[in-house]
């Protein structure tokens, strides 16, 4: 075989398959063609078919080979891929239920914080009112304490009585010591009339501040009037008020000199 069939033979393995199978028409033809110049021409024609039968089987071998390792390894890539969906599928569903989980917790959370803050708010009320009640109790038991010690309860007020006698100002300040006042007196008040057993008694009217414009100690104006007949009379510096001038038991008011001693009533309002 010449020089030129074998660089044929060697261009023919780097075509494809289908250039090789012109180039093999085309080898056919050549070996024809010089067949009546060599003896030997038939032999080597047909080892040539022979070797080129066996490259192109050699060729498809290959080839087939090829094929299935490709489609094994996109089998396998498929595999991958689909495991690794999987693999993501689950964990994106056990996030979602984490994630579920969690919201019904706040949920939760949030409807437990909403009642604490309604009992607290129940709570703090109840106490508020169980404080109101506890001070009320112990006023009322500072109160039947002072009943004791020498106060009486009359229509929600408290009255004392004085033991001795004093000026206007040393029988309020005295009241005053005692978280009270000299006695107001807006009514047809019999009852002061029994507290004072018969005496006259200093009460928490006068007109120190104003000639003629009697007040009483809280700083409000006289509006009933309960004067004993011919008083006020004015005389000197008679600029304090007693109760009990008289044998009257309303009309029984005078004025008199402050600095005069008698006995007084205190009064604190419940």
């Amino acid at each position: 075989m010449s020089l030129s069939v074998y660089e044929d033979l060697i261009y023919f393995e780097e075509l494809n398959r289908a250039d090789r199978d012109e180039i093999t028409v085309v080898i056919y033809e050549s070996s024809d063609a010089v067949r009546g110049l060599d003896p030997n021409t038939e032999v080597e024609d047909a080892n040539m078919r022979r070797i080129l039968k066996t490259q192109q089987a050699e060729s498809r071998s290959a080839g087939s080979r090829r094929y299935r390792l490709a489609a094994v390894g996109l089998g396998l890539l498929c595999v991958l891929l689909l495991t690794a969906i999987t693999v993501l599928w689950i964990q994106f569903n056990q996030l979602t239920a984490e994630r579920d989980q969690l919201q019904t917790s706040y949920t939760n959370l949030t409807a437990e914080r909403d009642q604490l803050q309604t009992s607290y708010t129940n709570l703090t009320a109840e106490r508020d009112q169980l404080q109101a009640e506890r001070d009320g109790l112990q006023r009322r038991l500072s109160e039947q304490d002072k009943v004791r010690d020498g106060w009486i309860n009359f229509n929600s007020s408290l009255y004392y009585v004085s033991t001795e006698i004093k000026i206007w100002s040393e029988s309020r300040d005295d009241c005053r010591k005692r978280g009270a006042d000299l006695v107001i007196i807006n009514s047809r008040e019999v009852f002061i009339n029994t507290l004072r057993k018969g005496q006259a008694v200093w009460i928490g009217l006068s007109d120190g501040e104003t000639e003629g414009v009697w007040k009483w100690v809280d700083g409000s104006e006289l509006i009933t009037r309960f004067w004993r007949p011919g008083e006020p009379n004015g005389y000197g510096d008679e600029d304090c008020v007693l109760y009990g001038y008289g044998f009257d038991p309303v009309k029984n008011w005078a004025d008199y000199p402050c600095n005069n001693q008698f006995f007084w009533i205190c009064e604190k309002r419940v």
